[in-house]
């Protein structure tokens, strides 16, 4: 068959969004439930409670309405609910929950969690962050670390690799004062995760 040279590749598209009916059903309303949620800190769990809220920024710094975050961490003594953490955790503290930008006000997202423990290779207390967001072929990684664990921080091997200006853009800021997040009763912690632009959180490779 003879080529065409009037054919040209078919268009690009944005990827999705197909997350909140998927990943986050309950938080849209859908009649399902989903697997997790974002409350890692309910029942009878070791630990300081905290929460950790935020918003998600795209390249021209507007708040993204329909991301999802997923994030993992140990439990308070620095120990991973997962069959290659031969330590086991023995707090009963899964360590992994799910939210979306797009219910609450201004697409702030939400965690109930318990503060990490560090996990004893020289890492300072940390939580493994995934990003999805229409217009990703792959979700990203980045870490959240906490600014009250400056000492920690300081001797973190994997925060050392970074370049110092943009160390802040994984340092969840504490905000000790009057508790205006939902079902937490302990400190909150404001995280933002900046895509793209000036602000650029680091990303790291899986």
């Amino acid at each position: 068959m003879a080529r065409d040279d009037k054919l040209r590749q078919t268009p690009s598209q944005t990827v999705g969004p197909y997350f909140a009916y998927g990943l986050t059903p309950e938080q849209y309303g859908y009649d399902y439930k989903q697997l997790v949620g974002n409350n890692l800190s309910a029942g009878d769990i070791a630990g300081e409670r905290i929460a950790i809220r935020g918003q998600v920024f795209d390249g021209n710094g507007d708040t993204v309405r329909d991301a999802v975050l997923e994030l993992w961490q140990a439990d308070s003594q620095g120990r991973y609910a997962h069959p290659e953490d031969e330590r086991g955790s023995n707090t009963g503290f899964a360590g992994f929950g799910r939210v979306g930008t797009g219910t609450l006000a201004e697409h702030f997202y939400e965690f109930q969690t318990i503060k990490p423990g560090a996990i004893g290779d020289g890492q300072a207390p940390h939580i493994t962050v995934v990003v999805f967001m229409r217009g990703l072929l792959n979700h990203v990684y980045t870490r959240i670390y906490f600014s009250d664990e400056a000492a920690a921080n300081d001797g973190d091997p994997v925060l050392a690799q970074i370049d110092p200006a943009r160390r802040n853009t994984l340092i969840a800021q504490r905000q000790d004062g009057p508790d205006d997040a939902d079902g937490a009763d302990g400190a909150i912690y404001r995280f933002d995760i900046h895509m793209q632009g000036d602000q650029e959180t680091v990303f790291f490779d899986a």
